[in-house]
C-alpha cells in the first residue's frame, strides 16, 4: 500500500476546506504554486484526479476517501497530542491549525446546550471545529467524511459509525405579545395560520409546517415564511414581531417568562429526538466528544 505525503494530504484537505488554493496557501503559509505543486503530485500518486475544478471545488470520490484518510490521521494526532498533556502536563499543547477536528451539530442545539457541553474540551485546546446545519442534514457531512461526527435526528447508525441517544429538544410557537394581539386576536388556530408570516431558519426548516400539522391534526399545512438564519436571530426577529417563530423552548423560555414573547399554544410542542453518531473508531478523542456531548445533553434535553 501506498504511503501518501501527511503534507500533501492536508494540502488537498485545505483546498476543500477552504475552498480555493489561494486561501489554502494562506492557511498552509506556503505559496499557491507550491499547493498546486502537491496536489499535483498526489494525484501522479493516486493515479486519479482528486478535485473537480468547478465553483466551488469538490473532491472526486477518491479525493473523499484520501480526505477521509486525512481526518482520520488527524484524530490519531489529536490522541497523541492528549496522551503526551497527561504525561507531561507543562509541555506547551495544541494542534496546528490544519489539524482541526471537524463535527457538525444543529444550530439549534449550538445556541442553546451544545457550547457548553464542549466547553471544557476546548479549554483543554483540542483544535475544534463546528460546522452548522439542519438537524435532519448533519448526517450528510458524516457519510460524506467530512465531519467525525454529528448531532442529527437520524436514528440508525450509517455504516461504519456509532450512535449514541442525547435526548429531545421541544419546539414551541412564539410570537411578540403586540403581534399575536393584532394579528391573532383569537389565537393560533388550524384557520389563522395562514393569514401570518413565519419566522424559518432557511428553505430547509420545515418546523413551522410539522407544529401545525401535528398541534391542529392537519394532513399537510403551507405557511408564508421570511428567513433569518440565526437561532437567535430567529427569536429576536420574533420579538420585532416579523412573526411567529417555531422555536427550541430552550431558547424561549427566559423571553417567555419576562413577557417579551407569548407561547401561542400552550401544552403543545414538537419533540425532536437528536442523536450523536461518530466513526467507530478506537479513539480517547472521539470518547471525550461522545461523553461531553452526552453529558451535556443529560442536563438541556428531555430524556
Amino acid at each position: 500500500m501506498s504511503t501518501f505525503d501527511p503534507a500533501a494530504l492536508e494540502c488537498l484537505a485545505a483546498i476543500v476546506e477552504e475552498g480555493g488554493f489561494e486561501r489554502a496557501a494562506q492557511r498552509l503559509h506556503i505559496t499557491q504554486s507550491a499547493v498546486s505543486q502537491r496536489l499535483r503530485a498526489l494525484e501522479a500518486q493516486v493515479g486519479s484526479v482528486l478535485i473537480v475544478r468547478s465553483r466551488p471545488l469538490k473532491p472526486t470520490s477518491a479525493g473523499q476517501l484520501l480526505l477521509k484518510h486525512t481526518r482520520q490521521l488527524r484524530l490519531l494526532r489529536a490522541d497523541l497530542e492528549r496522551d503526551l498533556q497527561e504525561l507531561a502536563p507543562s509541555a506547551r499543547g495544541g494542534a496546528r491549525e490544519d489539524e482541526r477536528i471537524a463535527i457538525a451539530i444543529n444550530a439549534d442545539s449550538i445556541a442553546t446546550w451544545a457550547l457548553d457541553a464542549l466547553s471544557d474540551l476546548v479549554r483543554e485546546r483540542l483544535p475544534l471545529e463546528i460546522i452548522a446545519d439542519d438537524q435532519d442534514f448533519t448526517q450528510e457531512w458524516l457519510r460524506s467524511g467530512q465531519v467525525l461526527g454529528c448531532v442529527t435526528t437520524l436514528r440508525a447508525a450509517l455504516r461504519g459509525c456509532r450512535v449514541l441517544p442525547l435526548g429531545a429538544m421541544h419546539y414551541v410557537a412564539v410570537a411578540a405579545p403586540s403581534f399575536a394581539a393584532r394579528y391573532l386576536p383569537q389565537g393560533l388556530t388550524s384557520h389563522s395560520f395562514r393569514d401570518v408570516p413565519f419566522v424559518s431558519f432557511n428553505r430547509k426548516d420545515d418546523m413551522q409546517t410539522e407544529f401545525i400539522m401535528r398541534t391542529f391534526g392537519l394532513k399537510r399545512a403551507a405557511v408564508s415564511r421570511v428567513f433569518v438564519p440565526s437561532s437567535e436571530g430567529q427569536v429576536r426577529a420574533v420579538a420585532a414581531g416579523w412573526g411567529v417563530g417555531v422555536v427550541p423552548e430552550l431558547l424561549a423560555r427566559s423571553w417567555i417568562a419576562d413577557g417579551r414573547l407569548l407561547d401561542l399554544a400552550p401544552g403543545h410542542f414538537v419533540a425532536v429526538q437528536l442523536y450523536w453518531h461518530s466513526w467507530n473508531l478506537q479513539s480517547e478523542v472521539l470518547d471525550a466528544l461522545a461523553d461531553a456531548l452526552t453529558a451535556g445533553a443529560a442536563q438541556a434535553l428531555v430524556q
